[in-house]
C-alpha cells in the first residue's frame, strides 16, 4: 500500500513551506531575518502530537527553506544561519543547481536497509519452519521465540516465507525501495544518501520518504519576483493538470487564477505533445518499421532518456530527437510572444532537471510542480473553485485528445501508434510500455539483447505516468481518470498531418 494522495504531515509540511516561501516572496521586507524567523511560526509549539522534538522539527523545516529558496543545505560541520546566501535567491532568474535532490541529514531517520526479524506474533511452536529452512544456522529460539541472528543473516526471506503465523516482518529503507537505480546508499550514522552518479532525478524516493527527508529545490520564489518585475510572464500547463486543484475545477478556472497571479497567458503543454506525435510517427515508419533502426525509445520523460543515456549508452542514439512536449510548447510561445517568459507548471521534478540543461535553457525560464503552485495559490488567498468559467485556454481549439492524453501510463505511445494507423495505414506499429525506472530497466535490457526489434517503447519513470509525478498533488487513480475524462472530450481527435504531400489515406475523418 503506498502513502501517495494521503494528505499526511509530511505532505502538509511541505505545503507549509512552500507557502510561507510565497508569503516571503509577497511580503516580506527583511528577508533574512524573516526567513530565520519562519521555523519558529511554522513549528510554534511542543503540543503537535506529530512532532517527536520541537527543536528537530525546526532545523528540519530550516533545511526544507533554504531548497524551496533554490537554496543548496547547509554543511554539517560549520556553524552558518539558515539565511546565509539569501542574497543569492532574491532576483527573479534563477537556475537550478545540482544536486537538484537532496537528503536534509536531522530528517533522515536511518531506517534499516534490508532487515528480517522476529516480531511478537511468533508463537514459538515446534515445528520451527523458519529454523529448518535457513540455509546459514542464523536463527535460534530464545525465550520461547525464534530469534535471527543479524550477523549471519544473508537476507533470502526463507524464513518469511514458511512462517505459519506471519511473525517475521521484513524492513526496508522505503526511499531505497522506490528508487529503480540503487542509487540510495548509507552515509554518516546510518543515513541516505543519493548518488549523484546513478540518480536519474524521478524524485520517487522524496515521495516515499515517510520522515520528508528528501526535497527537491524550487524557483516559486524567483517566480514570484518575476511576476512582480511585471514583464510578460506566460504560463504552460502540463497535460497531468486535470483535477490537480479540485474535481470542480476546470481548466477555464485554473487559468483565471493563473491571470490573477500575474501570467499574461496560458497554452496547454498538449499543443507540443501533439506535435511531437507526429514527429515521432514519422520517424517510427521511416526508421523502424522500414528495418533502418532496431527500436525506437520516446523522450517525453527526461528521468527515463537520462536512464537509457546513463546506464544503456548504447541505445542513446535510439532516444527520439523530437523536441519533448515542454520545449515544444515553449518554442512556440516564444514564437508567438517573442518577449514572454516561459514557465512549465508539471507533476515532475525531472521537468526542473530538463530545464536546466543548456540548450532547453533559453525555451523554459521556470519549472515549478503542481504541488508549489498550489502553495502559492494559498499565499496569495486565491481559491480555485470560486473562479469564474469564462476564460479560455490559449490555442484551446488547437490541442486534439491525442496530445492531452500524454499525462498518463501509454498514452505517449498510444497517440503515436493512433497517429500512424490515421497517416500511414497498413503500418505494423509493435508497442512496449514501462512504467517505474525497475520495468524502465528490464525493457531496456530486453531491448538491448535484441528481444524488442521493430518496437516503439516508452518508458516513464513513475509507475502510473505522469499523473504520479513526485509534485502532484491527488491520487493516482484520480489523476488517471480525470486526465482520461478530458482528453476524451476534445472536439478534436488528432492532430493535422504535417506532411499533407506525404498522406496516402483519404482526408483524416475525424478532423473534417
Amino acid at each position: 500500500m503506498s502513502m501517495r494522495g494521503i494528505d499526511t504531515e509530511v505532505r502538509k509540511n511541505r505545503r507549509r513551506v512552500f507557502k510561507e516561501i510565497a508569503n516571503l516572496a509577497y511580503n516580506s521586507q527583511d528577508l533574512a531575518a524573516d526567513m530565520e524567523n519562519l521555523p519558529y511560526i511554522i513549528v510554534e509549539s511542543e503540543d503537535n502530537p506529530y512532532w517527536e522534538n520541537v527543536y528537530r522539527e525546526r532545523e528540519v523545516v530550516r533545511e526544507r527553506l533554504r531548497l524551496a529558496l533554490g537554496m543548496s543545505l547547509r554543511p554539517k560541520d560549520v556553524p552558518v544561519n539558515v539565511s546565509q546566501g539569501v542574497e543569492l535567491s532574491n532576483i527573479d532568474e534563477k537556475y537550478y543547481e545540482p544536486p537538484l535532490l537532496q537528503v536534509i541529514p536531522s530528517a533522515c531517520h536511518a531506517c534499516p536497509e534490508n532487515k528480517f526479524e522476529v516480531t511478537e506474533q511468533c508463537m514459538g511452536c515446534a515445528a520451527h519452519p523458519c529454523r529448518e529452512v535457513c540455509p546459514r544456522g542464523a536463527i535460534t529460539m530464545k525465550n520461547g521465540r525464534s530469534y535471527i541472528d543479524q550477523e549471519k543473516c544473508i537476507k533470502c526471506g526463507k524464513c518469511k516465507e514458511v512462517c505459519p503465523y506471519d511473525a517475521i516482518s521484513h524492513s526496508e529503507r522505503p526511499c531505497m525501495k522506490a528508487c529503480g537505480v540503487k542509487a540510495i546508499g548509507t552515509g554518516d550514522h546510518g543515513r541516505a544518501v543519493i548518488d549523484p552518479d546513478k540518480c536519474v532525478t524521478c524524485g520517487m524516493c522524496m515521495v516515499s520518504c515517510p520522515f520528508g527527508a528528501i526535497a527537491d529545490k524550487s524557483q516559486i520564489f524567483q517566480l514570484i519576483r518575476a511576476l512582480q518585475s511585471g514583464r510578460e510572464i506566460i504560463a504552460q500547463v502540463a497535460p497531468a493538470f486535470v483535477g490537480q486543484f479540485g474535481p470542480k475545477v476546470t481548466p477555464e478556472m485554473l487559468k483565471e487564477a493563473l491571470m490573477r497571479l500575474g501570467f499574461s497567458g496560458v497554452y496547454e503543454t498538449a499543443l507540443g505533445a501533439d506535435y511531437g506525435c507526429l514527429q515521432e510517427a514519422r520517424h517510427y515508419v521511416d526508421e523502424v518499421a522500414s528495418g533502418k533502426q532496431n527500436f525506437s525509445l520516446t523522450s517525453c520523460c527526461p528521468s527515463w532518456s537520462v536512464l537509457a543515456k546513463k546506464y544503456f549508452p548504447e541505445t542513446i542514439d535510439k532516444i527520439s530527437n523530437e523536441l519533448t512536449p515542454m520545449v515544444a510548447t515553449a518554442r512556440i510561445i516564444k514564437q508567438e510572444h517573442p518577449s514572454a517568459s516561459v514557465v512549465f507548471i508539471g507533476p515532475c521534478v525531472s521537468k526542473k532537471l530538463e530545464a536546466s540543461r543548456r540548450t532547453v535553457r533559453s525555451d523554459v525560464d521556470f519549472v515549478i510542480t503542481f504541488e508549489e503552485l498550489a502553495g502559492i495559490f494559498e499565499a496569495k488567498g486565491i481559491f480555485l473553485e470560486e473562479m469564474h468559467k469564462q476564460a479560455e485556454m490559449e490555442m484551446q481549439n488547437r490541442v486534439t485528445s491525442l496530445g492531452r492524453g500524454y499525462g498518463v501510463a501509454g498514452g505517449v505511445a498510444g497517440a503515436i501508434k493512433k497517429a500512424i494507423d490515421t497517416y500511414y495505414p497498413g503500418t505494423e506499429v509493435k508497442i512496449e510500455h514501462a512504467q517505474g525506472l525497475e520495468d524502465c530497466r528490464k525493457a531496456l535490457l530486453m531491448a538491448k539483447a535484441g528481444r524488442l526489434n521493430g518496437y516503439l517503447i516508452e518508458g516513464m519513470a513513475c509507475p502510473g505516468g505522469c499523473v504520479a509525478g513526485a509534485g502532484t498533488n491527488i491520487t493516482i487513480p484520480q489523476a488517471t481518470k480525470a486526465v482520461t475524462q478530458f482528453a476524451s472530450t476534445s472536439e478534436k481527435k488528432i492532430p493535422e498531418n504535417l506532411w499533407p504531400d506525404e498522406k496516402t489515406d483519404e482526408k483524416n475523418p475525424d478532423n473534417t
